[in-house]
């Protein structure tokens, strides 16, 4: 890539040229992670549009060395939104839509004790020490796989899974110390 210092269509151009590399690179990651959150292909293609135009505007600000896990985290967040705008414009009209959101998503009740058993978990995972706190993060709480984790990490997929299940090993006695006290 080149890189010249001077004026700012110099800088603009490197921009876009970073935006057209993330393009190629990750297209199809982020329209997955789109389409797994929204359920609809076609605001799935338009998600995953928004999400690169609002990398681009802030891939000035953008200093981590992630992009990957950067634009699926914007992906999601454009996900999310969506389904929340969308659920606003929506009116019910039917007694069958309550029930089949009942079914879909359990109780009120299932859903509420499932969020408290991932905060806690995310809470026990930071208590680890590093790195067993970032490895368990990321299998338990981002549900990724060894290799993935690997690949991000930098390093060797043996590594990995000895953190992993050393990292496992240390979540059980804390949860075994929880259920005894």
């Amino acid at each position: 890539m080149l890189i010249c210092m001077g004026t700012v269509q110099d800088r603009k151009w490197t921009k876009e040229e970073r935006l057209s590399r993330m393009v190629d690179t990750y297209q199809n990651l982020v329209f997955s992670v789109c389409y797994k959150v929204v359920g609809d292909y076609f605001a799935a293609e338009d998600l995953a549009q928004e999400t690169f135009l609002s990398a681009f505007k802030n891939l000035d600000t953008f200093e981590g060395a992630n992009e990957k896990a950067w634009l699926c985290r914007i992906a999601t967040n454009k996900g999310i939104d969506y389904l929340r705008s969308s659920g606003r414009r929506a009116v019910p009209t039917e007694d069958i839509f309550f029930e089949q959101q009942v079914e879909d998503r359990g109780s009120p009740e299932e859903i509420c004790l499932e969020e408290e058993v991932r905060e806690r978990l995310l809470g026990y995972c930071r208590q680890l020490r590093p790195p067993y706190n970032e490895i368990a993060e990321a299998v338990y709480c981002e549900e990724k796989k060894a290799d993935e984790i690997a690949r991000e990490r930098g390093e060797n997929i043996k590594t990995v899974q000895t953190q992993i299940y050393r990292a496992r090993d240390m979540l059980r006695k804390l949860y075994g110390k929880e259920r005894s006290a």
